[in-house]
């Protein structure tokens, strides 16, 4: 029997479509991974197992099988998004346990292109931080658990690096696609505004929120970005991109956070690479302004205020609670455009002279996979900022950025680079993604999970 596990999305649909297996077979086949390893990977919050055995025959029956981008594909979904029949706990005690109506927008499409739903996967409280765990599991990175996936969708990136799945949904708010991506190995975008539906929350963290695929190579990223953006033309692949100018910036855009050798010559290399490939690369860092911290810091915690409303406070932790609390002050002057207009205006320029730019994905490595969330908001900021800084400032101008897996850290662990372009750049992105993993390519799953266990 063929092992459907370690496969990608593109070569299990088109197997489904040309009838060479089932989607049950694919789909079991994933389910008895998850059963073996999430034990120890904590993924999953909820495996749907007899339901998505059940929904893998309905795929099997349909009449448009032989069309279908995602025939049997099976995907997992980050714990805030609705999933009809499923409660949707975006990592919390607070929130109802009431099973959702009807699937959100996403999901739907995801089905509709055939692709089966095998779980929801764990998620820090309210999605805040970079950091997966909490009461309803931790997410650990499969490359080394005695780290964290990274977050918020930390179980997504953990499925998909485990095999447990080849693709899985997750969104990013200040990172939370390209944090656990560059953790776990993974290629992910978070697309510009208004590429794919968002409808994260209330009021999709003021517009920043975005959702998108996470994936182990670039064509399943891009197929599952068309899936989820309609098939809008702007994610669909083409020629190899001309000359690109692109910028490589080694500079945190955050004062104060340094960045670790490992990123930094993971970035040069990339450089390197894309010079040889026939690109312009120059050192140039972005006229990031100094106010970008506490620009960052108010909407990351605004937004949080704002999803908090209506739960109840004494179910919730401690640095979530006062995450919302520190937020509230902020709310206004977010919701008037504070400082984003101005981030914008500001790089502007510089991507009117560069077409791309190039950057370390992270300052450093994972933190360790502790209790967290039994710690203070003062130390998880801390933490979070000291590792993540390279990721708000795409949200905050809703332009779209990557995150693709080259070379490796010290441990093993993979090691990544952030390319980010101007709006409506995404296929541009993905071709130079693209690239990267022709001349560059990686080990697509983790490799530590056991005999027999690497997929």
């Amino acid at each position: 029997m063929t092992n459907w596990v370690g496969r990608t999305a593109v070569e299990i649909a088109a197997a489904v479509r040309e009838k060479q297996v089932t989607p049950r077979e694919v789909v079991a086949e994933h389910l008895a991974r998850i059963e073996r390893l999430d034990g120890r990977i904590g993924a999953f919050r909820t495996v749907r197992a007899q339901a998505a055995l059940r929904e893998a025959d309905e795929v099997a029956a349909r009449g448009d099988l032989a069309e279908l981008p995602l025939a049997g594909v099976p995907v997992a979904v980050k714990d805030n998004l609705a999933v009809r029949g499923e409660s949707n706990r975006v990592g919390s005690a607070a929130t109802p346990d009431a099973p959702a109506e009807r699937d959100h927008v996403t999901v739907a499409r995801l089905r509709a292109a055939g692709a089966v739903v095998v779980g929801l996967t764990n998620v820090p409280e309210l999605c805040v931080f970079g950091t997966t765990e909490g009461v309803h599991g931790t997410s650990r990175n499969p490359w080394d658990t005695s780290r964290t996936a990274g977050g918020s969708s930390g179980g997504s990136a953990a499925a998909v690096a485990a095999g447990m799945v080849p693709i899985a949904l997750g969104n990013d708010g200040m990172g939370s696609l390209r944090i656990p991506a560059a953790n776990c190995g993974l290629v992910t975008i978070k697309p510009g505004h208004g590429v794919v539906p968002a409808g994260i929350s209330d009021g999709d963290w003021f517009g920043m929120s975005e959702n998108g695929p996470l994936a182990t190579t670039v064509a399943d990223a891009r197929l599952m970005l068309s899936v989820l953006a309609d098939g809008d033309a702007g994610t669909a692949g083409g020629d190899a991109p001309g000359t690109r100018r692109i910028a490589l910036s080694l500079r945190s855009p955050l004062a104060g956070v340094a960045l670790s050798k490992p990123y930094t010559s993971a970035a040069r290399e990339a450089a390197e690479v894309l010079m040889k490939a026939g690109h312009v690369v120059r050192r140039a860092d972005p006229p990031y302004p100094l106010s970008l911290s506490l620009t960052s810091l108010a909407h990351w915690t605004a937004g949080t205020s704002v999803d908090a409303q209506g739960l109840d406070a004494r179910l919730l932790t401690r640095r979530t609670r006062v995450h919302a609390a520190v937020g509230r002050r902020f709310v206004g002057r977010v919701r008037a455009g504070a400082g984003r207009e101005e981030l914008r205006r500001r790089l502007e320029p510089f991507f009117a002279e560069y077409d791309v730019l190039l950057t370390p994905a992270l300052a450093r490595r994972s933190p360790r996979s502790v209790p967290w969330h039994e710690r203070g908001w003062l130390r998880n900021v801390a933490a979070n900022s000291a590792y993540s800084p390279m990721t708000p400032p795409w949200n905050l101008t809703g332009w779209p950025a990557m995150s693709v897996p080259l070379g490796k850290l010290p441990s093993g662990a993979p090691c990544a680079v952030q390319l980010v372009g101007r709006p409506g750049s995404e296929a541009e992105l993905l071709e130079l993604a693209g690239q990267l993993e022709q001349l560059r390519p990686w080990e697509r799953t983790a490799p530590r999970l056991g005999p027999g266990d690497a997929g």
